[in-house]
């Protein structure tokens, strides 16, 4: 199992709670995970913020193989901020539909609405069991990216504790990126509501 997957299947339970998580926010903070497992299986490097590229090594999961084969191993490497963006274009659709096609989330069917629903809804299944185990104990690197991804903190969270140079640098790194992000949709709000007052003055 992977951080990405257990970021997402976390979203996915709080979500069902009742939380909103914006697929966008999710995107970023998976791609984050990523760098963070491709460190821990000896893919890559973090030198400051570039991504230094290491042996091509086989990871045992699809998405986290296709990430690994991504990294760009040229010279001046990548910034940690340009892999979130554009590794992060639109990669949380990717983990659902990988989730979907695993059989690890199904969308379910009404006796009474023979359609299938346009709502994935996670099975009890060995990811889900990890992922929620590995959140119940606290895992900090878990905890932090699905706080930026914009699930609630827990009281009980050890994630402010974290001092591993990485971790932080990749959490940092994601949170500026939301930050970011959230102030584009602002703007884009105001430029529309501008636009619109435009066309419905006298």
């Amino acid at each position: 199992m992977t951080t990405s997957r257990d970021l997402l299947i976390v979203t996915m339970d709080d979500a069902a709670a009742g939380s909103t998580v914006d697929p966008d926010d999710l995107s970023l903070a998976l791609a984050g995970a990523e760098l963070v497992d491709l460190v821990g299986a000896g893919a890559i490097t973090l030198d400051g913020e570039r991504i230094v590229p290491g042996a091509a090594t086989a990871t045992g999961d699809r998405l986290l193989d296709r990430a690994s084969s991504s990294v760009l191993r040229q010279e001046p490497y990548e910034t940690v901020d340009h892999w979130l963006w554009r590794r992060g274009d639109t990669l949380s659709a990717e983990y659902v539909a990988a989730l979907e096609a695993d059989g690890d989330a199904v969308r379910p069917r009404h006796r009474w609405i023979p359609v299938r629903s346009d709502r994935l809804a996670l099975v009890d299944s060995p990811a889900r069991v990890h992922a929620a185990e590995r959140w119940a104990s606290g895992d900090p690197v878990l905890s932090l990216l699905a706080v930026a991804a914009g699930v609630p903190a827990r009281p009980t969270d050890t994630a402010d504790r974290v001092t591993d140079e990485v971790t932080v640098t990749v959490v940092d790194a994601v949170n500026q990126a939301v930050t970011e992000l959230e102030a584009r949709r602002q703007r884009r709000k105001i430029e529309k509501d501008a636009f619109d007052n435009i066309w419905r003055a006298p």
